[in-house]
């Protein structure tokens, strides 16, 4: 199993209930919030606030392609 973290810990990075992180993205991209189909493909992004995303579970990520 991966290591796991809380969410202050993270620069970039995804949580298993569809959140992503990225610090280095543009605004409207840092914080969202994704559809999960059957296939475990990221659909549908919504920026969220911060306070919103979990506090912890995250894994950290070396990146995403917007």
């Amino acid at each position: 199993m991966e290591e796991s973290f809380p969410v202050a810990e993270i620069d970039v990075g995804c949580h298993p209930r569809g959140y992503r992180i990225d610090k280095t993205a543009t605004p409207l991209n840092r914080y969202t919030r994704w559809e999960l189909n059957d296939n475990g493909m990221w659909s549908n992004p919504v920026p969220v606030c911060f306070d919103a995303l979990p506090e912890d579970g995250w894994m950290k990520c070396t990146g995403f392609d917007w």
